[in-house]
C-alpha cells in the first residue's frame, strides 16, 4: 500500500525539472509530510479521532498546500504511515523548525489549535503535546498563547 501511495505522489505532484538544474521530487515535499504528521498526532492524542476533526484537518491540509480533495487524503494516509513508524516527533519538528520562518510556524501551530477545538473538548494531552511541540519547533516566547487565542477566536 505504501508504494501505491509513494508512487500516486511521483505521478501527481512531482514538479517538471527545470532545464539542468533540478531534478524531479519524488512524492509530496517532506514539509507537508511532516506538517501533517503533527497534525495527525494532535489528532490522535486524545485517543479519538472524530468526524470535526478530521473535517478541520482534511481542510486546514487542503487549503494550506492548496492540494485537492484526493491528493489531501493521500498526503494525510502517507503522514499517518509515518506518524505510526516515528519513534518520536523529533523528525517531524525538526525539519518544521529548520524550514519554516515564524509566520508559517504560528499558522501551524494555529491550525494545531483549531484541531485541538473542533471537537469541543481540550483534552490535557492535547494542551501537553502542543507545549511540547512548540518547544521542539524553537518558537519564541508567547506565539503558542497567541495561536492559540486565534485559534479560538
Amino acid at each position: 500500500m505504501l508504494d501505491a501511495i509513494k508512487s500516486f505522489f511521483t505521478n501527481k505532484m512531482s514538479e517538471p525539472p527545470d532545464a539542468q538544474t533540478q531534478p524531479v521530487q519524488q512524492g509530496p515535499p517532506k514539509i507537508h509530510v511532516a506538517a501533517c504528521a503533527l497534525l495527525l498526532e494532535l489528532a490522535y492524542a486524545d485517543d479519538e479521532f472524530s468526524d470535526s476533526e478530521r473535517a478541520h484537518l482534511e481542510t486546514t491540509i487542503q487549503r494550506h498546500f492548496n492540494l485537492d480533495e484526493e491528493t489531501t487524503r493521500d498526503l494525510i494516509a502517507l503522514a499517518n504511515s509515518e506518524r505510526v513508524q516515528a519513534i518520536d516527533l523529533f523528525q517531524f519538528t525538526s525539519l518544521i523548525a529548520r524550514d519554516y520562518d515564524d509566520g508559517q510556524k504560528m499558522v501551524l501551530l494555529e491550525a494545531m489549535w483549531g484541531l485541538v477545538f473542533a471537537d469541543g473538548v481540550v483534552a490535557k494531552h492535547e494542551t501537553s503535546l502542543m507545549r511540547r511541540v512548540s518547544k521542539l519547533l524553537d518558537v519564541r516566547p508567547g506565539f503558542l498563547a497567541q495561536a492559540k487565542k486565534r485559534a479560538s477566536a
